[in-house]
């Protein structure tokens, strides 16, 4: 009797462990091995044998100021990618979800930008952004004829065209799934608003905001990731320049790894992406928690 009741069991563990061996393989694996490598020094265009260092390469992370440029850029896209996302995401998606002809279509149209590869986006942008036949300077011509700037040479304005490009690519689909939580929200609870006086915007504030914010949240943790971890942008649009100053962490990940070669190093800081990916993830999750108890 006692076999037979663990028999599903059994065949559930044997199904179930060829993806788990797989999963750990190409996951827990690598993730493992970067933490090793992360204490050695390991350049193969000085020598292949790795020697180790111990925690100089974590030490080296806080004195290289090409790193402490990347680190500023990061936070600083980060945190303004996302407000940007939370207020113009949530502002998009009630548009989007206001009845009218045509809102099928719309909605359509919306999701291209956010279905386009962003390398594709990136080499277009850095084109748009031409001072001489950038889309950007031409439409601002055509009210202000002897414009003429050069956005992605200068730091500050190479940083708010990458951001105003990342924003471009994905509020769309930001909004989208805004708006899927739109649509759980009845309409009676709005009609019994309007009845007891309530205007629109005390109906967002009291009913709209509250129904959707654990899905905002939510959201956000997922994209605050992928702003953290992005990369492609920055290499098809600015190759990090001028100066660095658009390098994000996991470009300079990239550019350690594969043109410098210095794998200890760049090892030492995809560990140090890792803990500030886990940290902001572990502090939105709480958020959540403590909203729902």
């Amino acid at each position: 009797m006692e076999t037979k009741k663990h028999r599903p069991l059994l065949v559930a563990w044997l199904l179930v462990t060829p993806v788990l061996l797989l999963r750990g393989f190409t996951t827990i694996y690598p993730v493992c091995v970067t933490f090793w490598t992360s204490f050695f020094d390991i350049r193969l265009l000085r020598s292949p044998d790795p020697v180790f260092i111990g925690l100089k390469n974590y030490i080296q992370i806080f004195t290289d100021p090409k790193l402490i440029k990347s680190l500023q850029f990061t936070g600083i896209f980060t945190v303004t990618s996302m407000a940007f996302h939370v207020v113009i995401g949530i502002c998009l998606a009630l548009l989007l979800n206001v009845s009218f002809k045509g809102k099928k279509f719309l909605r359509s149209i919306v999701l291209i930008p956010w279905a386009m590869p962003m390398v594709v986006v990136g080499i277009a942008a850095r084109w748009a952004f031409n001072n001489n036949y950038g889309l950007i300077n031409d439409l601002i011509r055509r009210i202000i004829p002897s414009f003429h700037f050069d956005w992605l040479v200068y730091p500050a304005s190479a940083r708010a065209a990458v951001i105003m490009v990342d924003l471009w690519k994905d509020i769309p689909y930001f909004s989208i799934l805004v708006l899927a939580a739109l649509q759980f929200i009845p309409n009676e609870v709005y009609e019994a608003a309007r009845i007891d006086g309530a205007n629109k915007i005390q109906a967002f504030f009291r009913i709209t905001l509250p129904s959707i914010i654990k899905t905002v949240l939510t959201l956000c943790i997922f994209f605050t990731t992928w702003r953290i971890i992005s990369f492609d942008v920055v290499y098809t649009m600015t190759s990090g320049g001028p100066g660095n100053s658009t390098s994000l962490l996991a470009y300079r990940i990239m550019t350690e790894a594969f043109t410098n070669l210095n794998i200890g190093y760049a090892s030492a800081i995809a560990v140090v992406l890792f803990l500030i990916l886990i940290a902001i993830s572990s502090i939105n999750i709480l958020f959540i928690r403590r909203m729902n108890d």
